[in-house]
């Protein structure tokens, strides 16, 4: 027979279990909330035919004034697993410390990044990396006619625009200049993956620049230790010719202490200091 003591001496040890869970809770006070770093929304696209998440940076002093308008720097990979928070933190820490103007930083969240970030092939090899490639002229009319507007609706903007982007998203950067230069003010590809279509965009490259000259443009370029990547983004350079400060504008820091999974931060970080330099800061 099952006796009240031997019922009590059951519960005892998960009584006292709940007991010392409550009296940790009271010690360590309220409960933990989320943090939230930004704001998040999502955005329907028929250029694409999905719904596309939209994650959204302020640096400090947007809020704090009414009248304050911004420039933008657009990101592919800009979903929060993937390269949206560490960038967010780099826009931070050199807008409080005053190596970078303030800009707005809007992450596109993927769903089929190999798909939007890369233009049409007729490699073989490079047709095997995903069901579908080659969309990346779609990818940039939702970039254009849907995001763009969305974004000057929502949040008090500028007109200058610039776009950052590693490995395919530096590829989506760097054919974003040659095939449609005005679409952004400021262009930063980090281990661009120009290898794509068997460097036809390098081959191209100063054919299209004469094609498209357009009001200046600033590019920022860096590379690892890869060295494929290295050797064509040195082809890029040589074809794009030499920065003359009136059409194109050109950086490029080779980084070979780097490799391609950590190219990002610190060329991020160079570059945001190069070509969002603060006007005091320059000299």
């Amino acid at each position: 027979m099952i006796t009240f003591r031997t019922v009590l001496r059951a519960l005892l040890p998960g009584l006292f279990l709940l007991a010392a869970h409550a009296l940790r809770a009271q010690t360590l006070g309220a409960l933990a909330e989320p943090l939230a770093i930004g704001q998040t929304f999502t955005l329907p696209s028929k250029v694409l035919g999905e719904t596309r998440r939209i994650n959204v940076y302020l640096p400090p002093g947007y809020a704090d004034s009414a009248a304050l308008r911004l420039p933008v720097l657009y990101m592919p990979d800009g979903g929060v697993q993937e390269d949206f928070l560490h960038v967010a933190g780099l826009v931070q820490v050199s807008v409080g410390n005053g190596t970078m103007r303030p800009f707005i930083l809007v992450g596109i969240e993927n769903t089929a990044r190999r798909r939007d970030l890369t233009g049409p092939t007729t490699n073989p090899d490079d047709k095997k990396i995903a069901p579908r490639v080659g969309g990346s002229a779609a990818f940039r009319q939702f970039i254009r006619t849907e995001l763009m507007p969305a974004i000057k609706q929502r949040y008090r903007t500028t007109a200058e625009t610039a776009i950052v982007g590693e490995s395919l998203a530096g590829l989506f950067v760097v054919e974003t200049l040659l095939l449609e230069p005005d679409l952004f003010s400021t262009y930063l590809a980090f281990d661009p993956s120009l290898w794509w279509n068997n460097a036809q965009l390098v081959a191209q490259a100063g054919a299209l620049r004469r094609a498209h000259p357009g009001p200046p443009k600033t590019l920022y370029l860096a590379t690892s230790n890869e060295k494929e990547i290295v050797a064509d983004t040195e082809r890029l350079t040589k074809a794009l010719g030499a920065p003359d400060g009136r059409a194109l504008i050109w950086h490029y820091d080779p980084m070979p202490l780097e490799t391609h999974g950590t190219i990002y931060h610190p060329a991020a970080l160079k570059g945001f200091r190069l070509v969002f330099k603060p006007p005091a800061a320059k000299h």
